[in-house]
């Protein structure tokens, strides 16, 4: 996949919230070394920074782009490019953070234990994933992705996927000492022309798009556009409303 960093950003208040939502949940906690996986673009490895300043910091993720874009502002942060599902730490973390990445990886069963078992006694994972996966618009682009005009190019692209709060409350529970699980629906007013499909640009779309030449691309976005203007509609004041639920957990080893 090519990620696009500006594309990423440009909802980045909306895209900030759950971080900042996460790490509050965190409450009194003073962890020394802190592994963000999935870090991306860098701005919430740095929320960690500021939030802990007296941490040593590693961010980790698999595109050159987001990586670049994270290590262009100086700053103590170790970014490291390597894939989440073959990442190992070095030395055990207090604080393993991981803010809308994990989704992108199969088989929760195997990962989430295998990294609650590398941090360091009563260290914390701590976990924010999209949950949105039956919402208009994640249903709409896998009914078109699906569609014989696109199948043979994008009927195999994964959405991500996540497991229900129940599942990872039962999952979870053998390996912690302490576990919150929670959902929220965040009731997001996007601003914009084609709100919507320059949000799921940034994100959801980036594995469809990447099978796509761009004259192909645009006819495929065009076939999104109309129904999810149906599904979303644009309000008199020129934003969207786009409810977006995820779900957290906190889980203490």
């Amino acid at each position: 996949m090519n990620w696009n960093p500006e594309q990423y950003l440009k909802f980045v208040e909306a895209r900030r919230r759950p971080a900042l939502d996460l790490i509050a949940r965190l409450g009194g906690k003073s962890p020394s070394r802190i592994v963000d996986l999935g870090c991306g673009v860098g701005n919430i490895t740095r929320l960690l920074a500021d939030h802990w300043p007296q941490a040593a910091i590693t961010g980790v993720d698999s595109d050159p782009a987001m990586l670049a874009k994270a290590s262009s502002t100086a700053s103590s942060i170790d970014w490291q490019r390597i894939d989440i599902s073959s990442w190992h730490a070095s030395v055990a973390p207090d604080l393993i953070f991981s803010n809308a990445a994990l989704h992108w990886l199969a088989d929760h069963q195997a990962l989430l234990p295998r990294l609650i078992g590398q941090l360091a006694p009563a260290g914390v994972l701590a976990v924010q994933m999209p949950s949105n996966f039956s919402s208009p618009s994640h249903q709409i682009l896998r009914k078109l992705a699906d569609d014989q005009r696109w199948q043979t190019r994008l009927g195999g692209v994964a959405l991500g996927k996540v497991l229900s709060a129940t599942e990872y409350h039962r999952l979870l529970t053998p390996y912690c000492r302490h576990l919150e699980v929670w959902e929220t629906t965040y009731w997001q007013a996007l601003s914009g022309d084609d709100a919507i499909i320059e949000w799921m640009k940034g994100t959801t779309l980036v594995p469809f798009l990447a099978r796509l030449d761009a004259a192909t691309a645009e006819k495929f976005l065009a076939a999104y556009r109309a129904p999810l203007a149906i599904a979303y509609p644009r309000s008199a004041d020129g934003r969207t409303l786009f409810p977006f639920k995820r779900i957290f957990f906190v889980a203490q080893r």
